[in-house]
């Protein structure tokens, strides 16, 4: 299962939450599940939104009946304000609201209460060692409940770096700690559930410009979420706004082993996972989804280079390589020292088997060195079927992954055949190519 994120839109915690929803066959399994793991005061339902004429999914978390807002990190200065500004962009650019504390005066959680569109709410603060804890009682599978923490870590450290003080002195607002949590939690649940072993993403827009937070302006990408991309590709734009969010950047970080263009993949679902702010562009991250197979694997490349060999001597070494195992071995024209007219021979084979193949070369051939690099490479999924053609069975390889099939007689059988029957082989190719095409159309 192959899994490609497009963040052209930036990404959020829940908006890539809305998109692997989608994924699945019957979101109700999911939403019931995450509505049983017992989150104090969490309501978690999705709705149906259109950007552009795109039909996707809006999750709707609650927080004691309060959705999330943006609230950049702020560290809880005397005269910081805790009102929140009076026109905040939506939910998905949440942010995880830490403060730093002296922990010789705040032992332990406590509330404060500060005024929200004329509302008032009291709210806990939690350390990370607090969501720490929440998250481990949670009645999940241990890896996701690992993953979940691996995420969240990512996200205190960034805090903690931004603030320069100790992770353990981070607390995080009840809201947007809660609201992390589910996002978190979520995401790597449905990552399971998909059964997704190789997860890539495009490069990541940030948006740009300003983003209000309560303790004042701040660049985009706000500082914890451009420290948690480090090293991850991303880029700004024309979009003025925050597009990539703590939450969703390290959600990222953690499970996305590549990040670049789309490699060749045979897509069998699309979601979509929408903000909800609306730009010119439909604010929505894209997942692509591949359950056909693909394989990668390691191989190992030997290469010496021979001035002084006959081809009857070349020919014998390619041939016991070979029958001891090697995946191929050919040679390249090369031309060498004092212009001597030369070859170089290639062996291509497992990992396991270079010091053997090492051995063999300098063994059977002239050359005092060997090459060798280990290499990585995609590889198709191998299979053959046999078609019933005037001359005989006759096997036909096929090679599937990636969207792509390639299929063809085998050579063994078709020069047999051609030499039992005394016709010509290009003969008793087309009978067995004619078959193939037959079957394929099937």
């Amino acid at each position: 299962m192959k899994l490609y994120i497009e963040c052209n839109m930036g990404a959020a915690g829940d908006m890539l939450m809305g998109a692997l929803l989608e994924l699945l066959p019957d979101r109700d399994i999911f939403l019931q599940r995450m509505r049983s793991l017992g989150l104090p005061r969490v309501d978690i339902g999705c709705d149906f939104m259109t950007k552009c004429g795109v039909t996707g999914t809006k999750m709707r978390i609650r927080i004691g009946g309060e959705e999330e807002s943006s609230h950049d990190a702020f560290t809880d200065a005397p005269d910081a304000p805790e009102s929140r500004p009076d026109h905040e962009p939506p939910r998905e650019h949440e942010h995880s609201h830490a403060h730093e504390h002296d922990e010789h005066e705040h032992e332990h959680e406590h509330t404060h209460e500060h005024t929200h569109g004329g509302d008032v709410h009291a709210h806990a603060h939690y350390s990370y060692n607090d969501i720490c804890e929440i998250i481990k009682n949670l009645d999940l599978a241990e890896n996701v409940k690992d993953h979940a923490l691996a995420v969240y870590k990512l996200i205190g450290e960034a805090e903690a770096a931004v603030h320069g003080v100790p992770l353990g002195e981070i607390r995080f607002h009840e809201v947007g700690s809660f609201d992390a949590i589910v996002d978190i939690v979520g995401c790597c649940l449905l990552f399971q559930m998909l059964g997704v072993t190789n997860i890539e993403a495009s490069p990541v827009h940030v948006g740009s410009g300003f983003v209000r937070c309560a303790h004042g302006i701040l660049p985009v990408p706000a500082p914890a979420t451009a420290h948690i991309l480090q090293g991850v590709p991303i880029y700004g734009g024309k979009i003025n706004g925050e597009l990539c969010t703590p939450t969703g950047a390290a959600l990222l970080k953690h499970f996305v082993r590549r990040f670049g263009d789309m490699e060749p993949m045979a897509v069998t679902k699309i979601g979509y996972g929408m903000g909800a702010k609306d730009f010119e562009a439909a604010n929505c991250v894209r997942a692509f989804l591949s359950d056909r197979p693909e394989t990668k694997d390691t191989v190992s490349e030997l290469r010496c280079n021979l001035d002084d060999m006959t081809p009857e001597a070349i020919g014998y070494v390619t041939e016991l390589l070979l029958s001891r195992g090697a995946l191929d071995v050919f040679t390249t024209p090369i031309t060498m020292k004092k212009s001597r007219p030369a070859v170089m021979l290639t062996c291509l084979c497992a990992p396991d088997d270079k010091n053997e193949m090492s051995r063999l070369l300098l063994e059977n051939t002239t050359t005092l060195g060997i090459r060798y690099e280990t290499l990585k490479r995609d590889v198709l999924d191998k299979t053959s079927y046999k078609v019933k053609t005037i001359y005989g069975d006759i096997r036909i390889k096929s090679a599937r992954g990636y969207g792509i099939v390639k299929e063809k007689p085998e050579y063994d059988d078709v020069r047999a055949a051609a030499a039992a029957h005394n016709v010509p082989f290009s003969r008793v190719y087309a009978a067995a190519a004619a078959e193939m095409k037959s079957v394929q159309g099937q």
